[in-house]
């Protein structure tokens, strides 16, 4: 959610949704599961999260839905936008569409997200790769790499958490992701160098370009031995054409599990403690800023406390106020501090040791 006093674009920076306010406005939103049945009875598909978006005010003039089609393909062509509601879902044509928004004009709320015509060419979009670790556990050496293959414009935030819900032991390895994808083309993995103690399952799999709820692993690495650094190559299986590959430090994951584990060995205190300068030198403003916004809208941090925060001018003095005023509130509220970073800033978590 959002608050806004003057007219302006808003863009939010964990979806990538832009609001246009026409003035002052409460906006709240959150992703919510298609009805692909519905969809396929109009020809339709999923291009993108389903958004629930409410304002009260009925200020947003415009809204912006980020989209992963490639514009000099044709593709977005074939766009549209589903409003669904529980009476009827209709879809409405785009006032404007940028390489990557598709900018609609609205005057009610419900749920909105991107579509396009069931029978689109399958023209390749903007995808990504995505890595997730879990470390060998002594005594077995065997590890896996969980790698999925998601369209460009998914919620990484949710991708995260669902993996994390899904598998606590897991490391997400941050690496750059970009790619072009065909939808419904298939790939296959390789390892470099090859090796009989790595298996790849399964030998090839089809990109499904609409994977906007949930987050199955395309491909499984297993290694059956200790893995510092392999190289992967995502190729199209019908011309062996490299559409990506990356050099993966393997080792930083296991390592950093061992370090910061999320099980008993070390409190979310401790964890808090051992992050506390890294936090404190390069924590950004608006992240600072949301978590602080969590911190007092679930009552880890009181009203004095908040305001106290927001008198201190320097962000380094800033950033120790608020880690040290939540470590000496306890273990429960160290751990929500922790929740609230990962969910904020899932990258600059990930650099911390904490998802």
């Amino acid at each position: 959610m959002f608050q806004c006093t003057y007219p302006g674009l808003y863009q939010c920076r964990v979806t990538g949704l832009v609001f246009n306010m026409e003035g002052e406005g409460d906006v709240d939103y959150r992703i919510v599961p298609w009805n692909r049945r519905l969809l396929a009875h109009h020809s339709k598909k999923p291009a993108g999260p389903l958004f629930d978006i409410k304002c009260h005010q009925q200020s947003v003039c415009q809204l912006h839905l980020p989209h992963c089609e490639i514009r000099s393909t044709g593709g977005c062509e074939f766009l549209s936008v589903a409003h669904v509601t529980d009476e009827s879902t209709e879809f409405i044509l785009p006032h404007k569409i940028t390489e990557t928004h598709v900018i609609i004009n609205i005057t009610g709320f419900s749920a909105l997200g991107n579509v396009k015509d069931e029978n689109s060419p399958p023209d390749p979009i903007r995808a990504l790769v995505l890595l997730f670790y879990k470390p060998p556990v002594d005594p077995d050496l065997r590890s896996v790499l969980n790698v999925l293959l998601l369209p460009g414009n998914i919620v990484l935030n949710e991708v995260l958490k669902e993996r994390r819900e899904r598998n606590k032991d897991e490391r997400f390895i941050e690496i750059s992701p970009h790619c072009k994808l065909h939808p419904e083309k298939k790939y296959t993995l390789f390892t470099s160098p090859e090796d009989d103690l790595i298996l790849i399952q399964p030998k090839e799999a089809e990109f499904n370009s609409e994977s906007y709820h949930n987050y199955f692993p395309t491909f499984q690495v297993t290694f059956k031995k200790i893995i510092e650094d392999i190289r992967l190559l995502l190729k199209d299986s019908s011309n062996s054409q490299c559409v990506w590959e990356r050099q993966v430090c393997v080792s930083s994951a296991a390592v950093r599990k061992s370090q910061n584990p999320n099980g008993s060995s070390l409190s979310s205190n401790e964890r808090l403690l051992g992050i506390r300068s890294s936090f404190i030198d390069k924590i950004s403003g608006p992240v600072l800023k949301s978590l602080l916004d969590k911190l007092f809208e679930k009552r880890v941090i009181t009203d004095s406390e908040r305001e106290s925060a927001d008198e201190i001018q320097n962000q380094r003095d800033k950033a120790r106020h608020v880690i040290d005023t939540v470590r000496k509130k306890g273990e429960a509220a160290s751990s929500e501090m922790i929740a609230f970073l990962c969910e904020v800033d899932p990258f600059f978590s990930g650099h911390l040791g904490l998802i």
